[in-house]
């Protein structure tokens, strides 16, 4: 059996090359980083869960009219999605204050935020993804005007319906982490993955504010019970009807 080419290992993903050079496979690993990988561990089969996750997830947007770079799963840990070029920014949506937001401004765990904020923050480790002005990404070239409206155009509606997806699973969507990238026809995609990963997620059966916690959080803060608060979003996510 041939070995794959490893294009990229990330600290969640590895991402392979297929037989189509516009279609990559990507490998979701049970890794776990946090504080800009400071602290490292892994969840027993988070690989899994969030590969699942991040199918259905997918599926619901693109039933929705929301173009991704998912074309389909292939195995519980790996799909195969189309090949792009990312845009160098991280996209942050907050629904509700939580995390570095508190911690920056003062405003309370919690308070809802109406609008939602939508924020940019570059895509660099060694800098520590620091947060961006759109003046920011202009001088540092890292998007145009045009990607950047088309970006926030298509992150608010993303945030619609998955705040809307995630209510009828009695979870709260807190905030939550996007990657965007353009394909061969230049069409800009929603990329990476939708998953406790990279969202806050809030269980709204629970009051405690620490059990409450259903995303990485529980690894960040060590909380413990992180594969099954995984478990459990994974489960409320599949119950719900699939969008084919």
């Amino acid at each position: 059996m041939t070995e794959r080419q490893k294009l990229y290992e990330g600290k969640a993903k590895i991402l392979y090359a297929s037989d189509d050079p516009a279609v990559l496979v990507s490998y979701f690993k049970d890794d776990a980083t946090a504080f800009n990988a400071q602290k490292r561990g892994q969840i027993l089969d988070k690989g899994r869960m969030n590969c699942a996750i991040a199918t259905h997830l997918f599926q619901i947007l693109a039933a929705q009219g929301i173009p991704t770079h998912w074309i389909e799963t292939t195995s519980d840990r790996e799909m195969r999605v189309q090949t792009v070029t990312i845009v160098p920014l991280e996209v942050v949506v907050r629904n509700f204050a939580a995390g570095s937001l508190c911690q920056q401004t003062g405003i309370p765990l919690g308070t809802e935020l109406a609008p939602p904020l939508v924020e940019f923050y570059f895509k660099n480790d060694d800098l520590g993804d620091p947060l961006l002005t759109r003046d920011r990404i202009r001088a540092m070239d890292l998007a145009s005007d045009n990607q950047v409206d088309a970006i926030i155009c298509l992150t608010e509606a993303i945030n619609g319906h998955l705040q809307d997806f995630f209510q009828r699973c009695q979870i709260t969507l807190v905030d939550f982490k996007l990657e965007f990238g353009v394909n061969g026809q230049g069409e800009l995609l929603l990329a990476d993955e939708i998953s406790p990963d990279t969202c806050r997620l809030w269980d709204q059966t629970k009051t405690d504010p620490k059990e409450r916690i259903l995303d990485k959080d529980r690894f960040r803060q060590d909380l413990g019970q992180v594969a099954d608060a995984y478990q459990e979003v994974l489960q409320r996510v599949l119950a719900q009807v699939s969008p084919n």
